[in-house]
């Protein structure tokens, strides 16, 4: 029993005519290799009118997510059998020299012009690697691509087209506009807990600038383990890095104000929408730092609304209720705390939960399958602004203990509180609308309640002293009342 705030080729065989003897012609020596291809196969001796051999098929690189593998060593096309007959009655003209090592292909036969070569395979494989493992390779792959293709010559490597445009402006309202226009408002946090060297523990999340003042907004369990003693540090699109302090903290809402200790000049705040109005199918834009990878930015629509979620920061502390919004944009651990965008750049939700097969909610998942929850905009609004005047959450209370595990049924007021108090406070906000303990709520402020969990995620899309109409069951019988909500500052 609980209270309500507990809550992933092989080289074509060359054809040639018989040939008559001609004097032997000393093997040439072996070429290094420089590209990743199967050797080519040896052409036979010069005659008067030889069939070029064909070129050698690249092997295939399977993923450019890895370096390929090597290819082995190429089998030299079987010798025309008229050739083979007179090597073996008088043994001329000799068999052709033997294959080389791998990376070391023979040369064409003379005056052969050498077959085109595939080479995107192999060099965009290559950049891939590049790219993840160290930039600074890529100028040396380029300049070795060019060099192969122009035959090492000193010609120009560089293409350009007349036609291309001097700049290319994205048009507003696009992902690619909205994205480049709240970058500069998102930080990564890096949050430390305050232990003694090599032990101290941490994470890093996402937040968003609230206002000119340097006040960023973002999870409570993104900045929780830093919250006593630790230490934590901002970073903007830019990388440019600050200290930051925590202002205050709701774990029951999962939001967080942090100040920075020495806030830049023009610093833009992100403009807040309304998620009252968010509909259904809206598009929406999520960016956050997902497993340390910061600016990232992924979108999708809003999936559902009023979604009842409780989170956890796995910490083994109280958990936290939101009606979110449900959203199919790529969210992982490291989104925790930053923007969910409409399609106009304004913040309608903080990305704050995921669910993943096989687990529950919360930032212990293994990676987004297209579920993810934002605590709504207008609710984090009111929060941050509370925190940042006093330091202390307030949260609207109805004045009754509600069983947490039942579901499917509505929200039971418990026989008792917590302690073996009063399940109903005397002279409360339920109390004073008259319910009772065995009361089962069904509904309140016109969403259907189906849980503990469900009802506690509605009230705290309230205010304290908003009235709300309640409707409950008492001996298998509906009725209504009005409750007005009470308030309790802090978390417990």
């Amino acid at each position: 029993m609980s209270t309500e705030n507990e809550g992933t080729a092989v080289p074509a065989d060359p054809t040639a005519p018989s040939a008559p003897p001609t004097p032997p012609v000393p093997p040439t020596p072996p070429v290094e290799a420089v590209t990743e291809k199967t050797a080519e196969a040896p052409a036979p001796a010069p005659a008067p009118a030889p069939a070029p051999a064909p070129a050698a098929e690249p092997a295939t690189v399977a993923t450019p997510m890895a370096p390929p593998p090597p290819a082995p060593p190429a089998v030299p096309a079987a010798a025309p059998a008229a050739a083979t007959a007179a090597a073996g009655d008088g043994g001329w003209p000799p068999p052709p020299p033997a294959v080389p090592a791998w990376g070391a292909p023979l040369p064409p036969a003379p005056h052969a012009p050498e077959a085109p070569r595939k080479r995107t395979g192999g060099i965009v494989a290559a950049v891939l690697v590049a790219a993840l493992v160290a930039g600074g390779v890529g100028g040396g792959i380029g300049y070795w691509a060019a060099e192969r293709g122009d035959g090492g010559g000193t010609g120009s490597t560089t293409v350009s087209s007349g036609e291309a445009p001097a700049s290319f402006k994205r048009d507003p309202g696009t992902v690619a506009a909205v994205a480049a226009k709240a970058l500069p408002s998102v930080v990564t946090i890096q949050a430390k807990s305050g232990g003694t060297q090599g032990e101290s523990e941490g994470g890093t999340g996402t937040g968003f600038v609230y206002d000119q003042e340097g006040h960023i907004v973002t999870n409570n369990h993104v900045v929780a383990s830093a919250a006593d003693g630790g230490t934590l540090s901002v970073t903007f699109s830019d990388g440019k890095t600050y200290d930051a302090e925590v202002v205050g903290r709701a774990q029951g809402y999962d939001v967080a104000v942090l100040k920075l200790k020495s806030a830049p000049k023009g610093l833009k705040p992100l403009p807040l929408g309304n998620s009252d109005q968010v509909a259904v199918g809206d598009s929406t834009i999520a960016i956050g730092a997902p497993f340390g990878l910061s600016n990232t930015v992924t979108t999708g629509i809003i999936s559902a609304k009023n979604r009842p979620v409780a989170s956890g920061d796995g910490s083994g502390g109280g958990n936290s209720y939101m009606s979110a919004l449900q959203t199919d944009a790529s969210i992982n651990p490291g989104n925790s705390g930053g923007p969910l965008l409409d399609a106009s750049g304004a913040v309608i939700g903080i990305n704050s939960a995921i669910q993943s097969t096989g687990s529950g909610f919360g930032q212990s998942q293994a990676g987004s399958i297209g579920l993810g929850f934002a605590i709504p905009v207008n609710q984090a609004k009111n929060v941050a602004q509370q925190l940042i005047k006093t330091g202390k959450p307030v949260y609207p209370v109805i004045g009754a203990t509600v069983n947490m595990t039942e579901q499917g049924e509505g929200a039971t007021i418990a026989s008792q509180g917590t302690g073996g108090t009063a399940s109903v406070t005397p002279n409360g906000p339920a109390a004073k609308a008259g319910l009772k303990a065995g009361d089962v709520i069904t509904g309140f402020g016109g969403h259907a309640i189906d849980s503990g969990p469900t009802l506690i995620s509605e009230i705290w899309t309230h205010k304290p002293g908003d009235a709300v109409k309640i409707t409950y069951e008492r001996d298998g019988k509906a009725s209504t009342a009005t409750v007005t909500l009470g308030e309790r500052t802090g978390d417990s």
